[in-house]
C-alpha cells in the first residue's frame, strides 16, 4: 500500500481523536486486534492532549494517509538521547495489512533523523499479542514497570484492577535519512 507521511496540524485533531478511539474504544474497536475495550472503558485520548502533542517542542504527531484519508497516526517526542513513540493507531478495518509496520518504519526514521539512539514505548503489561508484535520488531521488554493512572478519566476507565504498563525499547542504528 502506497502511503504518504506528514505532520498533523490543528485541523487534525478531530480525525486523530476519532481514529485512535476506533483502534481502542468500543464496539468498533473490536474489528481489529489492538482493541482495549476487554479491561478499560471511556476515551483513550482527548483533543486536548493531541493539541499539546502536536504544540510541542520536539514533539510531533506523524500521520499515514492514502489518497488524502487518514489511515494511521503516531506520537513521536524527542526525550534525550531517546524517542517516545506513542498514540500508535490504525484503523481497525485495516489492521494486519503492513500499514502499522510502514508507519513505524517512517517513525523509526525520523527518529534517527533527530539522532536518537533508541525508541522507547509503554505497554499495558497484559498485552500479550501487542508485545509480541513490537518483539518482532526489535523492541525488547525492559522489565521496567509503571502505575496505571487509575482515577484519571483521560487514560479511560479501568475495568480491571490489575493494569500497570511496562517499558519497550529499540536500539536505532543506521543511516539517518
Amino acid at each position: 500500500m502506497d502511503l504518504h507521511f506528514r505532520n498533523a496540524t490543528t485541523a487534525d485533531i478531530p480525525a486523530i481523536v476519532t481514529l485512535v478511539e476506533s483502534a481502542y474504544r468500543g464496539e468498533v474497536s473490536r474489528a481489529g486486534w489492538t482493541t482495549e475495550a476487554d479491561f478499560l472503558d471511556g476515551q483513550r485520548i482527548d483533543a486536548e492532549g493531541v493539541a499539546d502533542d502536536i504544540a510541542k517542542p520536539g514533539s510531533v504527531v506523524l500521520l499515514a494517509e492514502q489518497d488524502g484519508r487518514l489511515l494511521a497516526c503516531c506520537h513521536l517526542e524527542k526525550t534525550g538521547d531517546a524517542c517516545y513513540f506513542g498514540m500508535f493507531s490504525v484503523a481497525p478495518h485495516l489492521q494486519g495489512g503492513g500499514i502499522g509496520k510502514q508507519l513505524m518504519q517512517e517513525a523509526e526514521r525520523l527518529a534517527r533523523h533527530w539522532q536518537c539512539t533508541a525508541m522507547e514505548m509503554t505497554v499495558i503489561d497484559i498485552r500479550d499479542a501487542l508485545i509480541a508484535f513490537y518483539e518482532r520488531r526489535g523492541y525488547v521488554r525492559t522489565g521496567i514497570k509503571q502505575a496505571f493512572p487509575y482515577g484519571d478519566a483521560r487514560f479511560g476507565i479501568p475495568l480491571r484492577d490489575d493494569l500497570r504498563f511496562e517499558i519497550l525499547c529499540k536500539p536505532l542504528s543506521g543511516d539517518a535519512t
